[in-house]
């Protein structure tokens, strides 16, 4: 469907008459939530104060008092300001999915970028040379055309290196040097002053990782936690490391359980992430950012899957904190 600023139905395709159950003649005009009963209150809010991008899956909503499991994404559309695209999907069945289901559902789009790229290569070609032939004004749209290409290829390398089925090569590594190296990274790329403290445990040895991968699921957990935390009027970012036991990943790729004891954990205490989407954050294309695509952490999943570790997340309502966990195998296995 297409809804204007006010939240009126604009136009909408057959697929969204046949859900809503009524003909296009009668939903054009009417408001989303008179249509729509989003049941959420967090998501009805966003929606109503025109939040342009929205992604949640498996929504409980109401149609004329019709109960449905959906799944929503709610993007804006390029140069009409307030204007949006909303697709809703019937959710159906096992939207859980597993680490070893999502590790095939995720070959499937890195397919599709490889094959998107060459066009995408034209387009970018053809708009250099419109660009020596157009007068000045119009070589605002050409960069503009190239501008978005190289934003469309760069979204597509991160859904690359989802599907890539081969997982980096580990060796030990030295943890507390690549939270480090992510942390001045980090730094760098932001004018935020959000302090980061840092609670390392000094005896642990080396971790069995991909020095480049581990630094860069440090970089994306990080930047998520200040991203997440920098509205608060004391932004803060703690960062753990400590032995723990009992932490055991079974590596079908191996044939043989991995022990865990190593946990790094990323804390922040910004309003957490929304309801909705707690179960599905690992997943592709769900984002609780407004400009969010959905990738970051689906591709921390991956690297940290790739190097037989396990990360989870859970949200500390009483103290305000959000915890990011990343458990990871030892450079020396024990028996």
């Amino acid at each position: 469907m297409l809804i204007g600023p006010d939240l009126t139905i604009a136009e909408l395709n057959p697929a969204a008459e046949s859900m809503l159950g009524r003909s296009a003649r009668r939903l054009v005009g009417a408001r989303l939530l008179d249509v729509v009963n989003f049941g959420e209150v967090l998501i009805a809010d966003r929606v109503q104060k025109g939040e342009s991008q929205i992604v949640a899956r498996g929504l409980s909503i109401r149609i004329d008092d019709r109960p449905a499991s959906v799944n929503l994404t709610i993007s804006p559309l390029n140069n009409r300001p307030g204007w949006r695209v909303v697709t809703l999907s019937d959710a159906g069945q096992g939207e859980r999915i597993g680490d070893e289901d999502r590790g095939h559902i995720l070959r499937g789009p890195a397919v599709l970028a490889h094959e998107i790229k060459n066009p995408l290569a034209a387009i970018r070609g053809a708009a250099q040379l419109l660009a020596r032939k157009v007068g000045q004004g119009e070589r605002a749209l050409t960069a503009l055309i190239a501008d978005e290409v190289d934003r469309i290829a760069q979204l597509i390398d991160r859904m690359q290196r989802l599907g890539r089925e081969q997982p980096e090569p580990v060796a030990p590594c030295n943890l507390h040097a690549a939270i480090r190296r992510a942390c001045e990274t980090v730094r760098a790329a932001s004018d935020l002053p959000v302090a980061i403290r840092e609670e390392f445990d000094p005896s642990l040895p080396p971790v069995l990782a991909n020095e480049g991968a581990l630094v860069q699921v440090l970089i994306n957990l990080i930047s998520n936690a200040r991203d997440a935390c920098n509205s608060q009027p004391a932004p803060e970012i703690v960062i753990r490391t400590r032995f723990v036991s009992g932490f055991v990943l079974n590596v079908m790729r191996l044939g043989r359980p991995v022990k865990l004891p190593v946990e790094v954990q990323v804390s922040d205490n910004g309003p957490g992430i929304d309801p909705t989407l707690r179960d599905h954050i690992f997943e592709p294309f769900v984002s609780s950012k407004k400009n969010g695509q959905g990738l970051g952490l689906a591709l921390v999943s991956k690297l940290v899957r790739d190097m037989d570790g396990r990360i989870g997340h859970e949200r500390d309502e009483a103290l305000g904190w959000t915890h990011f966990r990343l458990h990871l195998p030892l450079a020396k296995q024990g028996n």
